[in-house]
């Protein structure tokens, strides 16, 4: 049997967190996902990330695009667009090429539309005595 490779739907949402959901943590993903519910944590993604009205995050954000219907604390980077609706509120840092707020919207943020993202930081690194770095 041919095995098929899936392309990724990016108009598809693949993951969930409903209203009653409550997570802390890391969280990955491929194709659209969206947040209706509580999340704490690191979101890590290339792909679309959706925050219902009812979704309260807090995290630091990497994704490719974001819509924000909800509420947001932290920093976004965001490889193509930040587009936060008129219910949606955002306080931190927004790093983005498109940004996008409607009337209604609150927004208490540090906004950069820039389309270089900024580099990871690199923590922690340990010399070995009589090496050059």
């Amino acid at each position: 049997m041919k095995e098929r490779q899936k392309e990724i739907d990016e108009g598809r949402i693949t993951g969930f967190f409903d209203k009653d959901t409550e997570i802390k943590g890391d969280l990955k993903f491929k194709g659209s996902f969206r947040i209706d519910g509580r999340f704490k944590g690191k979101i890590d993604s290339d792909s679309i990330l959706i925050i219902g009205e009812q979704g309260r995050v807090e995290a630091d954000i990497k994704v490719g695009n974001i819509t924000i219907n909800g509420e947001v604390k932290g920093n976004i980077q965001a490889q193509e667009r930040v587009e936060v609706n008129s219910k949606g509120r955002v306080t931190g840092t927004i790093i983005t090429p498109k940004l996008v707020v409607d009337e209604g919207a609150f927004l208490e943020a540090s906004c950069h539309t820039t389309t270089k993202l900024p580099e990871p930081e690199i923590k922690n690194i340990k010399t070995i005595p009589g090496t050059k770095t």
